[in-house]
């Protein structure tokens, strides 16, 4: 993986995890709200807090998506799971968060599987997706039976 999909993986797990957190200060702020009254959600993403995570949100979705178009799913997901560790330490030190043995002992898990998963390849390669892709590159019909 090079510089870059460092950098893209990063944002991820950065924008997420503060974007989570901006929106949970916001939310203490403004309190309980209802789908059922749609002027609290208004009043909910006017809010500072709110609207910043928002904002750090849309950039988490656009790193992801960036991250999704060049590996897989699979290898992806896990990868950004490494913002729990950055959402516990934020929460803890931020939002004043009491944060259980328990929790951070499940924080550890996820970081050991982060350590599996980014053990492995990025992109596993499927020659019927390699086909697809070619083919929808020029706008041909394609086949995957493989007569082509």
């Amino acid at each position: 993986m090079n510089l870059r999909k460092y950098l893209v993986v990063a944002g991820v797990t950065l924008f997420s995890a503060i974007g989570d957190t901006l929106l949970s200060r916001g939310m203490k702020q403004v309190g309980s709200i209802s789908l059922a009254h749609a002027s609290h959600v208004i009043w909910a993403i006017a809010n500072p807090w709110v609207a910043f995570g928002i904002l750090f949100l849309l950039g988490f979705f656009a790193c992801y998506m960036t991250a999704l178009s060049w590996a897989d799913l699979t290898y992806v997901l896990p990868a950004t799971s490494l913002g729990y560790v950055f959402l516990a330490l934020i929460a803890k030190y931020h939002l004043h968060e009491q944060i259980t043995a328990t929790r951070w002992l499940g924080i550890l898990l996820i970081t050991a599987g982060v350590g599996f998963v980014a053990g492995g390849s990025e992109l596993t390669h499927d020659p019927k997706r390699s086909a697809r892709s070619k083919h929808e590159a020029v706008g041909q019909p394609v086949s995957l039976r493989g007569d082509r």
